[in-house]
């Protein structure tokens, strides 16, 4: 079954559903497409019935574990410290606002207030979908760059809000072109989303010039600025993310996101935070505390105990990744798939070689992991705008990236393979699978 079928499928499941039960779900949730990676699961689930060897480099879910640090603090606080089992504060405890404060003005120089300017998040992800409901109304539009992070839009269309996608292409770098917004759509628009380091794109701020045009531009329309900075500390070859916030004006027009599931290899724990002015904070906080009760309590304090600890982690973490992206895309180069190195995040954002680009992303993920066993994710599944592409997630073990080299190169090759293979990589075994 293929990703169309599987889409058409569960369509026509949760239709029948509702008309069997004559309970109508919103049209919000109605005009939401199934979660790509739900989809990709089930596909993978059945290449696993047909013993395949699986190797799935779909999500950005990191493979490594979280350091034992902060998972010791967790434990103690737990197991000695029961009071904080209890409702945490909606907006977070002080002792972790305090410590994002720090941590913004230590590795930013960017100052926010952490009693009014800070905000406690069950993961950034979690955050942007709840901002969107806090300030849009039906009929308000959000200016979405896309290919996107799917939450970008999908919390926006969950909030009755209408997307006007910003389509980000090579020719531009990447980056939204503002002067191309059709007028109807500036005129009710209401929020403006932004994240570099990108996913999926893997692009990078290296001017400080687009931040300031975008601050002139979110002033000039009234739009508040969404950037989510999930990816910060991910960075290769001694580039440096900024903060949108460390831009003179910012403060005026931006909320920014943060997670620990990348930097520290969180993502299960469901833990982040928004920081920014405190007038643009409050309307997040208070539609928080209505719907949610906040991160527990020994949570944020082993958080904590990340932004504080040692951040040796953080340097080994990366260099995992920058091994990884290394020898997948010279090797990518070296069967012929041509594919530049990204100087952030965890992904491989590559344009599909010319001998399948007329399959699509979506027909090309399918067959591929039917008859290979190695799951990427469509580039259409971030938007439309992403055809043409699909990402790799650098997250199973150095070796086995070897094992996919192999199979792509058969599967873009054809029978006739011509192109060479890199080296296996230190202590390469086949039997190590992940």
């Amino acid at each position: 079954m293929g990703f169309m079928e599987i889409f058409r499928e569960v369509t026509d499941m949760d239709r029948k559903k509702r008309s069997n039960s004559g309970i109508k779900i919103s049209q919000k949730l109605e005009q939401l497409p199934p979660y790509l990676f739900t989809r990709i699961k089930v596909l993978i689930g059945e290449a696993y019935k047909k013993n395949l060897d699986v190797i799935d480099l779909t999500m950005g879910n990191p493979d490594q574990p979280t350091p034992p640090h902060i998972v010791d603090r967790l434990v103690d606080t737990i197991q000695n410290h029961p009071r904080t089992h209890r409702y945490p504060q909606a907006k977070g405890m002080p002792r972790f606002r305090r410590a994002v404060s720090d941590h913004m003005k230590r590795r930013f120089g960017v100052s926010v207030d952490p009693e009014s300017e800070v905000l406690t998040l069950v993961g950034s992800k979690e955050g942007i979908a709840h901002l969107a409901s806090a300030y849009m109304d039906p009929g308000d539009v959000a200016l979405v760059p896309v290919p996107a992070y799917p939450v970008h839009f999908n919390g926006v269309i969950l909030a009755g809000g209408k997307v006007c996608p910003l389509p980000l292409t090579p020719e531009n770098g990447f980056l939204p072109d503002y002067g191309k917004i059709p007028a109807k759509d500036l005129r009710k628009a209401k929020l403006l989303f932004l994240g570099y380091p990108n996913n999926p794109t893997t692009t990078v701020i290296e001017d400080e010039a687009f931040f300031k045009e975008t601050i002139r531009f979110a002033k000039k329309h009234n739009l508040l600025v969404v950037y989510d900075n999930a990816y910060s500390e991910i960075t290769f070859d001694g580039y440096r993310a900024p903060s949108f916030l460390e831009v003179p004006g910012a403060r005026d027009v931006a909320l920014e996101f943060h997670s620990f599931s990348k930097t520290y290899n969180m993502a299960g724990w469901r833990i982040g935070w928004a920081c920014g002015k405190r007038e643009l904070v409050a309307p997040l906080e208070k539609f928080k505390a209505f719907v949610d009760y906040g991160v527990p309590t020994f949570m944020q304090l082993a958080a904590v105990r990340a932004l504080e600890g040692p951040q040796d982690c953080v340097r080994e973490t990366v260099a995992v990744y920058q091994r990884r992206r290394d020898y997948f895309v010279d090797g990518l180069n070296k069967i012929g798939w041509n594919v530049a190195k990204p100087k952030a995040t965890m992904y491989v954002w590559a344009p599909l070689p010319e001998s399948v680009r007329a399959k699509g992303s979506m027909a090309f993920a399918e067959e591929l992991l039917r008859e290979t066993g190695v799951a990427v994710s469509p580039g259409v599944g971030f938007g439309q705008e992403g055809e043409g592409y699909v990402r790799f997630a650098l997250v199973t073990h150095d070796q086995r990236f070897y094992d996919v080299l192999l199979r792509l190169r058969k599967f873009i090759g054809g029978a006739s393979v011509k192109y060479g293979m890199p080296p296996k990589p230190k202590f390469y075994s086949p039997k190590n699978k992940s």
